[in-house]
């Protein structure tokens, strides 16, 4: 016809789509070979990782560019990343032994007692949870007080100090409503001695009635301590710390006074890696340390607690406590544990506003009567609990 196709022709000219619609299939099959060949032989797993993780590269570049000082006393700054180490520590450990302690009067001390020597490296665990929340009392203590001999508390860093003393309260509440949950005789008459003190303040009954969850340490004091130990605490410990890491990122490390000036710093290592490189030594120091204390100096489980004996000699609060123990012995006279809860409330409101009141330190001039308040306070504290040590022992 003409001026049109025939349908031969129709046939014998295919367009380009009809071209690879009738494409035979094992051509088809040969491109699809050679396509899966070619992306398997090419694959790099860093480059299939990187061009998934991208978008930690601002943070590993901040993190780069971080520098950390060195000078004669750097090593002070290792002291904070190794509370952080026994803090985890902590939480992996005491999520192995929740999976088989129970919380309750009757089952809490036969469930430690199961763990010690049923449990196939309960009695490890265990230890390692004991010792591994002494060491980051100790760790936490060094730290703090490194903070405040080198004036680390000033401008800017305010908040760095005050979400640092929130979570030293923070740690000590952990000892404090974990030392229950044994329910052994020692760990619930120290409770009861310790939950007692809040009476001699004015409406101090509330907070006895808030902690033991009744007028007397019994199991539900075991239950209301197990769940600020397991959920109240860690939830605002894990809020306030992830505020305080992220101060310490953002603002740096801080230099001591006047050591710029005078040419006490010898340089600035990278956090990433070098620094860090040299916290991951310092805890497996600490790892290796925290093992040697499980396995040769085990902490005694002790006897079941019965409420209706009568309390035993000797008994006396964590280490850690000792200082305000000893000072509550020493004011028997009428008021005398009143005078001391003022005291005690009184110099830790002083100490978290330190920041605020060394004045002379946010100009950057040195401040000696902050740093012999500082010296006595640690004095106090060795003072009082060496002498608990005397009387009572370890």
């Amino acid at each position: 016809m003409k001026g049109g196709l025939t349908g031969m022709d129709r046939i014998s000219k295919p367009t380009n789509a009809d071209s690879e619609a009738f494409m035979p299939q094992q051509s088809r099959m040969q491109s699809i070979a050679s396509a899966i060949d070619e992306t398997t032989s090419g694959f790099n797993l860093m480059k299939w990782l990187g061009e998934r993780s991208y978008v930690f590269e601002p943070i590993v570049h901040f993190l780069s560019k971080k520098a950390v000082p060195q000078h004669r006393i750097s090593i002070w700054y290792y002291f904070g990343g190794l509370t952080l180490f026994f803090f985890v520590i902590q939480i992996v450990t005491g999520l192995l032994l929740l999976l088989y302690y129970k919380p309750t009067e009757q089952e809490a001390f036969s469930s430690f007692l199961y763990i010690q020597k049923e449990v196939p490296y309960g009695w490890l665990i265990r230890q390692i949870h004991s010792w591994s929340a002494n060491l980051m009392v100790l760790m936490l203590f060094i730290h703090m007080f490194s903070t405040f001999f080198m004036k680390a508390y000033r401008k800017p860093r305010e908040l760095m100090w005050i979400t640092g003393f929130v979570l030293c309260l923070l740690t000590l509440g952990f000892g404090f409503t974990g030392y229950l949950l044994p329910w052994n005789e020692l760990a619930f008459f120290a409770t009861q001695i310790g939950t007692e003190v809040p009476k001699a303040a004015p409406g101090g009954e509330v907070i006895v009635e808030l902690l033991r969850g009744g007028e007397d340490v019994t199991g539900a004091t075991l239950t209301r301590m197990f769940s600020f130990h397991v959920v109240l605490i860690p939830g605002i410990t894990l809020l306030v710390l992830s505020a305080h890491l992220l101060l310490m990122q953002i603002l740096g490390t801080s230099v001591p006074i006047g050591y710029k000036e005078q040419g006490l710093v010898k340089g600035y290592d990278p956090f990433f890696p070098n620094f860090l490189m040299k916290d991951l030594i310092g805890w497996m120091i600490g790892f290796a340390l925290l093992l040697y204390l499980a396995v040769n100096l085990p902490w005694e489980l002790g006897v079941k607690a019965d409420p209706l004996a009568p309390a035993p000699q000797g008994i006396k609060p964590e280490w850690y406590f000792w200082a305000q123990f000893q000072l509550l012995k020493d004011f028997k006279f009428p008021g005398g544990e009143l005078t001391a809860i003022i005291m005690f409330t009184i110099g830790g409101v002083a100490w978290a506003l330190v920041p605020f009141i060394d004045r002379q330190s946010a100009r950057e001039e040195k401040s000696p009567a902050f740093t012999i308040a500082g010296v006595l306070v640690l004095v106090f504290m060795l003072v009082e609990s060496y002498r608990v040590y005397l009387e009572y022992g370890f």
